[in-house]
C-alpha cells in the first residue's frame, strides 16, 4: 500500500468514526465493549460506591451552582455558607438503580466535595467530609429497598479534624480509619471509641512537597498482620495504627515521581492468595501519575506528559523492592479497577497535565487490561476506547455483573458545557470485559447456591453450587471475593480481592458442579462486611452473588 492510499485510508475511517453521534457510539471487538447508560443522571459522577442492594450512591458538590436534577417534592437545601448558592432546589447526590437503569435525586446539606468514605458491616456507606461546612461532617446513607425512602442522615462534627483529602479504610473489628487531608498530618477513626480519638502520622508531613502537596488521598491497604500499607507521594511504609508506629519504610519508588494528589496516579492491592497459610504474601501496584513540577507547569500552561510506569512491590517480602513495568499509554488521573478474575483494568484519565481546575489534556480513550499473573512484559492488554473524555472528577467503580461503571469528569469550578476544552460530563456508561462476550457465554458459570445475601463466617467451608452449559475444566474452576469500593479521585478505597481458590470440585449432574472452598481466616485478610462472590471457569466469571461476612 502506497503513503497515499495509507493516508486515503486512514482518513476514510476517522471521519466514520468522528461523525457518529458521541454519546451512542458503541464499540466491540476482542478488547471488550462500551455501552452507553445515561445521557444525564444530572450531576457529575465525582464519588461513587455501590451498595449491596445493586444501587449506586453518586455524589459531586454542593458549590458547582444548580445542578440538572431538582431535589423531590418541592425540597430546597438551605445553607447561609455555601459559596455559590445559599438556597438551592436542585439535587448533589444521586442513587443510581444498576438494575432498572433508573436513577432518583438524594439530599446532602453540606459541602461533599473532595471527600471519603467507606461501608461499615451493616451495609451502610460512612462518607467523611469535604469542604467548607462540610470538612466536619459525618453522613451516613443506608440502604433500602424503597424508591423513594433511603437518603441522606449527616452527623454534625463528627470528625475531631477537617477532613479534605482525605482516605478511609475499614479495619478487622469494622471500624473506619480516616488518614490524612490537606493539611492534616493526622487520623481518627469512626465510630468514637476513645479520646482524644486524633493521632499524629509524621509520614504525612514528610511526604507533603510545599505548595504542592502531592500527599493527598494517599494509597492505603490493609494487610494479613493487621498493619495499613500506606503509599504517599512516592514512596510508602508499613504502619501499626493500634501502637501508632511505622514497623517498615520502603524504598522510594524508582525515579522519584509523585504518584498521589495532585498528580494523581492510581494503586491496587493485587489478589490475595494461598489464604490458609501462615503467613499471606501481599503486593501492591502503583500506575501513572505526573512527573514532577507538573502541576506548577500547569498552572502555567505547559502541560507536562504523564507517566507510562508502573511500580509493584511485595510488601510483605523481608527485603521488598519495586518492580517497574511500561504501559502501553502515559496516564494521568486514571482509576484502577479489580475484575473478580483477578485481572486490573486501567480506564479514564489524560496523557499530560495533572489533576486540577483545567489542568489536564489528552484524553485517553483507551482502557489497559493489566494481568498480573502473566510474565514480565507482556502483562499489558490494550482495550477498545470509549468516545467520552473523562479527565478529572471521574470514576469508575465495579458491578455484580462484571461490568464496570464509569462516569464523571469535571475540570472545571462549576458546571460547564460549553465555552471549555472537556465540558462537564453528566453521562453514565458501562465497560464489558471480553469475559462478557457473547461467545464465553457457554463457559460462563452461573451460581445456584448459596442464595444472594448468604450469611459467612470466617474459615468456614463452603460449598459453591452452578452449571456451566459447555464443557468444564475442572482444574480451571476458583472462587472470589470482591470488596466493594468508594471511589474518587482515581483511587478506590477499601478494594481488594480475596481467592478463595478451588479445594474440589465435584459434577453433580448435567451441567450442574460443586466447588468446595473455606473463607478467610480473619478480619486481616477480609474485614466485616458484604463481599461479591464469584465462581471463575477459564477467567471468565460468573454474575456475584452478595454475601455478608459476620
Amino acid at each position: 500500500m502506497t503513503q497515499t492510499s495509507i493516508l486515503y485510508f486512514l482518513f476514510f475511517h476517522l471521519t466514520i468514526i468522528f461523525s457518529q453521534p458521541c454519546h451512542r457510539f458503541l464499540t466491540h471487538a476482542a478488547g471488550g465493549r462500551w455501552q452507553f447508560l445515561q445521557r444525564s443522571i444530572g450531576i457529575s459522577a465525582m464519588h461513587m460506591q455501590l451498595l449491596n442492594n445493586d444501587r449506586v450512591v453518586i455524589f459531586d458538590r454542593t458549590d458547582f451552582g444548580e445542578s440538572n436534577i431538582s431535589l423531590p417534592a418541592g425540597k430546597c437545601r438551605n445553607d447561609p455558607n455555601d459559596a455559590a448558592l445559599k438556597v438551592d432546589c436542585t439535587a448533589h447526590s444521586v442513587e443510581y438503580d444498576v438494575l432498572s437503569n433508573t436513577f432518583r435525586p438524594l439530599m446532602v446539606q453540606t459541602d461533599v466535595w473532595c471527600s471519603s468514605g467507606a461501608v461499615m458491616p451493616d451495609g451502610s456507606l460512612i462518607q467523611t467530609g469535604g469542604f467548607n461546612d462540610g470538612e466536619r461532617r459525618i453522613r451516613i446513607f443506608k440502604p433500602c429497598g424503597t424508591t423513594n425512602g433511603c437518603d441522606w442522615v449527616e452527623v454534625q462534627n463528627g470528625l475531631a479534624a477537617r477532613r479534605w483529602y482525605g482516605t478511609n479504610h475499614i479495619l478487622p473489628d469494622g471500624r473506619q480509619i480516616v488518614i490524612g487531608g490537606r493539611r492534616q498530618f493526622n487520623y481518627e477513626f469512626h465510630p468514637k471509641n476513645r479520646a482524644p480519638n486524633l493521632y499524629s502520622l509524621p509520614f504525612l508531613a514528610q511526604t507533603h512537597d510545599r505548595g504542592v502537596e502531592n500527599n493527598l488521598y494517599p494509597f492505603v491497604f490493609l494487610i494479613g498482620d493487621g498493619n495499613l500499607f500506606i503509599f504517599s507521594n512516592n514512596r510508602a511504609i508499613l504502619f501499626d495504627y493500634s501502637n501508632n508506629k511505622a514497623v517498615k519504610t520502603y524504598p522510594t519508588m524508582p525515579g522519584g515521581d509523585p504518584r498521589c494528589y495532585p498528580s494523581t496516579g492510581s494503586a491496587v492491592l493485587l489478589p490475595l492468595k494461598n489464604l490458609q497459610a501462615s503467613s499471606v504474601e501481599a503486593e501492591v501496584l502503583v500506575c501513572g501519575g505526573a512527573p514532577k513540577g507538573s502541576y506548577v507547569q500547569a498552572g502555567k500552561g505547559t502541560f507536562v506528559g504523564a507517566l507510562n510506569t508502573c511500580g509493584r512491590i511485595k510488601i510483605t517480602d523481608p527485603n521488598p523492592q519495586w518492580v517497574m513495568e511500561t504501559m502501553p499509554q502515559a496516564r494521568v488521573m486514571g482509576d484502577m479497577t479489580l475484575l473478580p478474575n483477578g485481572n486490573v483494568l486501567i480506564v479514564n484519565g489524560g496523557a499530560a497535565g495533572t489533576a486540577g481546575w483545567e489542568f489536564g489534556r489528552n484524553p485517553v480513550l483507551n482502557p489497559v487490561l493489566y494481568s498480573p499473573d502473566n510474565k514480565l512484559g507482556s502483562r499489558f492488554e490494550l482495550q477498545n476506547p470509549t468516545t467520552i473524555p473523562r479527565m478529572y472528577h471521574s470514576t469508575a467503580v465495579l458491578l455484580r455483573d462484571g461490568r464496570v461503571l464509569v462516569g464523571g469528569s469535571n475540570p472545571h469550578i462549576y458546571y460547564n458545557f460549553t465555552g471549555v476544552i472537556f465540558p462537564t460530563e453528566l453521562s453514565l456508561e458501562a465497560f464489558s470485559p471480553a469475559y462478557l462476550d457473547p461467545e464465553n457465554s457457554r463457559l460462563r458459570p452461573k451460581i445456584v447456591l448459596p442464595a444472594s445475601q448468604a450469611k459467612l463466617k470466617y474459615k468456614q467451608k463452603l460449598v459453591v453450587r452452578f452449571t456451566v452449559t459447555g464443557s468444564v475444566a475442572i482444574d480451571k474452576v476458583s472462587v472470589t471475593m470482591v470488596a466493594p469500593s468508594f471511589t474518587t479521585h482515581s483511587f478506590s478505597m477499601n478494594q481488594r480481592l480475596a481467592v478463595l481458590g478451588s479445594e474440589k470440585v465435584t459434577s453433580l449432574e448435567k451441567n450442574t458442579y460443586a466447588v468446595q472452598v473455606t473463607t478467610p481466616g480473619s478480619g486481616n485478610l477480609a474485614p466485616l462486611g458484604y463481599y461479591l462472590l464469584f465462581v471463575v471457569h477459564r477467567d471468565i466469571p460468573s454474575e456475584g452473588i452478595w454475601v455478608n461476612l459476620q
